[in-house]
């Protein structure tokens, strides 16, 4: 069985401590690769290859960083079909979709291409009489970043482009469900001529999570997650003085007018409710339709869903399974509780035939009529490919129950009136909004992050936020003396 090892120091480093997890591949059900579970050792060897390479990449001027960054660039869009089948082989997405990641995590490196200008700090001439003051961005150190399953290769581009083009080293840690892009990346900025020790990827469980958040050396923490996590993640590395961007989960809404266009609709809820098999924290997971749209709608989707080939990514397909047996069972409990709680199972995803192995962790698209409020299947974030449906009477009644979700990730409203859009965008208590589009991740220049449970703290994911995270400000007041101004005054400083 193939040892997926940490990349520590520009190599390969298999680790002493002997704990190992199982990788596999789910869409046949089999165990593919072991992965290496950091000890305190391995913990500490990593940050100690960051911390030792911090200075020379600190000191790295702007246009050598600039170099390096722009050959990683150009390096990944050459192989992206490579990374593609490395996803689709350990999450199980398809692989249209593992390569829709890719392009969405290049845009953000393309955009940290541009860090040149995004690091210049400002400057006041004769601020004071023969006094100058300016400002400069400075890097942290050593970052921490810990990343999902759902997205191994695109969630990491988030930030490690920007960190490292900021003057950082990094420390990353994927998920052990799918370890093995995260490596694939930093073997290819090693040859895009980053220096040994700037990128280094420590693989593990909540030993590792831990030995990043209490690490003195460790002056960040950037996560994606669920939001129980999230919060430990937030509250842990706050406690220990590091500077915190901590992402959590979602119960993302589409509000349907009954002015949309209802094959519009039907398409885009399909699309944003099942593709990734719904493994994504910006999936539509409830349609609120104000009536009297939802019978129509409801018809649109499903006539949808039965067109849809479920199986193995590598193939034909346009959904691939769930990332491991453990989830999809979890997910599949839903529909029962659906049925428990008195809502009407439209498609139930259990037992479809698929286009892969028997024994692939499969569940087909699902979708559920009349889903009461206090049901766990609207409440919780179930991550995986179920789409609720709860109707409404007005347009204000579907708003009440978007701010009533404890998330505040994502939303969508679909509608042809425009009045009705603007005002959605200003009432809704949510992070991120679509207006006729259903997945509103924002492009690599704006930032990404929801609202209340849904996002920690207030730093959010790329953009010109992330800059700002990964550098810390200091101001400079100068004054090149003449004797003129020499003599003691013990009153404060004035400006004249």
């Amino acid at each position: 069985m193939t040892l997926i090892e940490h990349w520590i120091d520009g190599r390969n480093h298999p680790g002493a401590g002997g704990r190992t997890g199982p990788v596999f591949d789910p869409a046949r059900g089999v165990q593919q690769h072991e992965v290496a579970l950091a000890s305190d050792d391995e913990i500490a060897a990593a940050v100690a290859a960051a911390k030792a390479a911090f200075p020379g990449w600190r000191d790295t001027s702007i246009a050598r960083r600039s170099t390096v960054l722009f050959a990683f660039r150009e390096l990944l869009n050459a192989r992206k079909d490579e990374l593609a089948a490395v996803l689709t082989s350990e999450h199980g997405k398809v692989l249209s979709d593992a390569a829709g990641e890719i392009t969405r995590g290049l845009e953000v490196v393309e955009f940290a291409t541009g860090f040149p200008h995004l690091l210049k700090g400002d400057f006041t001439e004769n601020a004071s009489t023969g006094v100058d003051v300016y400002s400069l961005r400075q890097p942290l150190g050593v970052v921490g970043i810990i990343s999902p399953f759902n997205f191994p290769a695109m969630v990491p581009l988030w930030f490690f482009p920007i960190a490292i083009a900021a003057g950082n080293t990094v420390v990353l840690k994927p998920s052990e469900k799918d370890p093995s892009a995260a490596n694939w990346m930093a073997a290819l900025f090693k040859e895009a001529g980053l220096p040994d020790g700037v990128f280094n990827v420590l693989h593990g469980d909540k030993q590792a999570v831990d030995g990043l958040l209490t690490h003195p050396d460790v002056k960040s923490i950037s996560f994606v997650g669920s939001t129980p996590i999230a919060q430990y993640i937030y509250e842990t590395a706050s406690k220990h003085g590091k500077r915190v961007q901590a992402l959590g989960g979602a119960k993302n809404h589409m509000l349907v007018l009954p002015d949309a266009d209802l094959d519009l609709t039907a398409d885009a809820a399909v699309n944003a409710g099942f593709g990734s098999a719904g493994e994504r924290c910006m999936a539509i997971s409830v349609v609120v339709a104000v009536e009297p749209v939802a019978d129509d709608l409801i018809a649109k989707i499903t006539e949808r869903m039965a067109t849809l080939k479920v199986g193995d990514g590598r193939r034909s397909c346009d959904m691939g399974p769930l990332i491991t047996r453990e989830h999809r069972d979890k997910v599949a409990s839903y529909i029962d509780k659906a049925t428990e709680d008195g809502a009407d199972v439209v498609v139930d995803g259990r037992g479809i035939e698929v286009d892969g192995e028997a024994d692939g962790f499969w569940l087909g698209p699902t979708l559920i009529d009349k889903v009461p409020t206090t049901s766990h299947v609207y409440t919780d974030e179930i991550f995986g490919p179920v789409l609720s449906v709860v109707r409404v009477a007005t347009y204000e009644d579907g708003v009440a129950l978007i701010n009533s979700s404890q998330y505040g990730n994502g939303t969508a409203i679909f509608t042809n009136d425009g009045g009705a859009a603007r005002r959605f965008q200003n009432e809704v208590e949510v992070g991120m909004i679509g207006i006729n589009v259903p997945i509103p991740v924002p492009v690599s220049y704006y930032s990404f992050g929801g609202w209340k449970n849904s996002l920690f703290g207030d730093a959010k994911a790329y953009g010109p936020d992330a800059f700002h995270f990964f550098t810390r400000q200091k101001a400079v007041t100068s004054r090149w003396l003449d004797p003129s101004h020499g003599g003691i005054n013990l009153g404060f400083p004035q400006n004249r």
